[in-house]
């Protein structure tokens, strides 16, 4: 589970590559590029792309570092790396902005040409790092990609200013040859992405060729290194981030409920690309609605789950402000509507493009009046296709809305993901009503829409227009049964009771909760949920090669919790919460269990390296 710290010219079990330059650089693409083609080699790996939080920040300054990690390996792994083995810095402020996070002895690899006084200043360096021994600890590379870059496009005949775009390139082919990728994925990219224009395509295959011929020839590196493929399950695979797999599954959830897809969103940081995916699909009778605001988003899809379609609106902490009294609606309507929330660094605006998971107390709590729901957890990036099914299935089994919780962490970072079979997903269809289920005191059929099923109390599900079936909606208490508008202070409770009973029997239709705890008798337990999954696991395995007995559970499902979590945590000494925030999920188990859980906690913007988790254990147990 430890970085590799090998250098370049020896066989390799894992590595851990970070590109980082100015948000124009094209750190992003690069590094996607790098993953599909290690993805398409057959390793496994976990990628972290890591954007400014300011829009358009200023050229060449530490505010506008645009970065894109991913950690390769032979075998199973859970994480994106804690540190980079390798660090390919386009300009002095991408070196100033990552190379704290590189060990002693990792390998920087930087753009010479962009190392002049003006960038140097900008990026706040008072002498050249380069020059001045600041760097010694590190093996460096000093490659002069943008001349050479601009060399190489002269038969492309773009100008130099456009040709300088394709040092990106040129970087991806360098690493390519040391990391041994494939490279027709990339150069079939290339042709594809770019077809419209001609002389953009020759320069960026002549660049990324260039930056190949350069690592194959200059013998400052060495051999290539090999990272053999990793042994997988048998299945299909293929590399997806966790917004593409919430999307594919917000699909799967639509056709195994036998119902039409409907999303409104309103584009929101870091949840906008599931409403562009979802674009793609209309060939499955998906419908997507890029709203005005987030109120009407919500709105929008309330609408579409009264007229019997699965309606699902996407956004993230901000945009949860401004849906809760919808969502509140929707608990008093008791109709089936998922609202997936991608968090991000808060309160207000934040750190937009960062990740943190401090949105919890306000799914459970943030809204109005008694109003409880569901609410499901993803762990992985492809994990997400799993939680946007349950909370589908959730939704619509027991009428109500549900919150799909997720973060920025999850939603750009990528992983392998072996397709499931058709056959192994389930059936989550629920029946519309047809015929009226009551009868009136002089004997004649009537509908009552909130004469409830009495194993899962859910009301039935009418669509508007089915004869016989007319039924009054609005956010005004309904009587029991008739659901006529009712001012009884009785019923008003019998209301808030049941729906609240409602959510609360869910916990005898989730799996119950888990444990990791191979030797049996741990006294510490590692209590996660979201993203955290991955860096907690880590550190697990690590403390028990140290000899330290911990146990590790990680939450789906945060509303109901599980059914045997009481007596699970109970059955420890000692339960640490690790969480992006400041100790949401840790209050909570306090609260119901009353167990001395301690948070560990985390609020910069960043996910937890399993290291973190590591000394933070140590430290609560050891009282170190």
């Amino acid at each position: 589970m430890s970085d590799s710290t090998d250098a370049p010219g020896s066989d390799l079990h894992t590595v851990v590559i970070r590109f980082a330059g100015d948000s124009g650089d094209g750190m992003q693409l690069t590094g996607d590029r790098f993953t599909l083609s290690s993805a398409v080699f057959g390793n496994d790996l976990a990628s972290m792309p890591d954007y400014p939080a300011e829009i358009r920040a200023p050229a060449g300054t530490m505010a506008g570092v645009s970065a894109f990690q991913i950690h390769i390996s032979d075998h199973d792994i859970l994480t994106p790396g804690d540190s980079p083995n390798v660090l390919v810095a386009m300009n002095p402020a991408a070196l100033r902005a990552n190379v704290g996070d590189a060990d002693p002895g990792s390998t920087l690899i930087v753009n010479l040409d962009a190392f002049d006084e003006r960038s140097l200043t900008k990026a706040g360096y008072g002498s050249n790092p380069l020059t001045d021994g600041s760097l010694s600890a590190y093996t460096v590379y000093e490659v002069p990609m943008t001349s050479m870059t601009l060399e190489a496009a002269k038969p492309s005949g773009a100008k130099s200013r456009d040709a300088e775009r394709s040092k990106n390139f040129f970087a991806l082919g360098l690493l390519s040859w040391m990391y041994t990728r494939p490279t027709d994925v990339t150069l079939a990219w290339i042709a594809q992405r770019f077809k419209s224009n001609p002389m953009v395509v020759e320069a960026n295959t002549l660049a990324f060729k260039a930056g190949w011929n350069f690592g194959e020839t200059a013998e400052l590196f060495g051999a290539p290194v090999h990272i053999n493929p990793t042994v997988f399950k048998p299945g299909t695979y293929t590399n997806i981030t966790g917004n593409a797999a919430l999307a594919w599954g917000l699909i799967a959830a639509a056709q195994l409920a036998k119902l039409p897809l409907f999303l409104a969103s309103y584009p929101i940081t870091p949840a906008s690309d599931i409403l562009h995916e979802l674009s793609k699909y209309k060939n499955f009778g998906v419908r997507t609605m890029q709203a005005e605001d987030e109120i009407a988003a919500a709105g929008a899809a309330l609408g579409a789950a009264f007229g019997g379609h699965l309606g699902v609106t996407t956004t993230s902490g901000p945009g949860m402000d401004l849906k809760a009294e919808t969502i509140g609606l929707a608990v008093s309507l008791e109709l089936p509507l998922v609202i997936i929330d991608v968090q991000r660094a808060g309160p207000s605006t934040g750190l937009p493009t960062k990740t943190e998971q401090s949105d919890l107390l306000m799914a459970m709590y943030g809204r109005h009046g008694e109003a409880p729901l569901p609410i499901v957890a993803a762990k992985t990036p492809g994990h997400c296709f799993t939680a946007a099914i349950e909370a589908a299935r959730l939704a619509v089994k027991y009428r109500t809305p549900v919150i799909l919780l997720t973060d920025a962490s999850l939603a750009n970072g990528a992983e392998p993901w072996r397709l499931p079979q058709l056959a192994d997903l389930p059936d989550i269809s629920a029946p519309f009503a047809t015929l009226p289920n009551g009868i009136t005191p002089d004997g004649s059929p009537e509908f009552q829409p909130y004469l409830r099923d009495p194993a899962t109390l859910a009301r039935p599900w009418a669509v508007p227009g089915t004869p016989g079936l007319e039924h009054r909606i609005g956010g005004l208490e309904k009587a029991d049964g008739t659901g006529a508008i009712s001012y009884e202070p009785a019923n008003h409770e019998l209301m808030v009771r049941t729906r609240a009973a409602k959510v609360a029997g869910i916990a005898s239709d989730i799996p119950p909760v888990v444990v990791d705890d191979p030797s049996g008798n741990a006294d510490v337990l590692l209590l996660g949920w979201g993203s955290t999954y991955g860096s907690i696991a880590a550190a697990a395995e690590r403390l028990r090669r140290r000899g330290k007995q911990v146990a590790h559970a990680h939450l789906t499902h945060l509303n109901p919790w599980p059914s045997n979590l009481g007596e699970v945590v109970k059955g420890y000494d000692k339960v640490l919460v690790p969480e992006l925030n400041l100790g949401h999920l840790c209050s909570m188990v306090r609260a119901e269990f009353l167990v001395d859980a301690r948070p560990i906690s985390k609020v910069q913007g960043q996910r937890f390296l399993y290291s973190e988790v590591e000394a933070a254990v140590v430290a609560l147990t050891e009282g170190t």
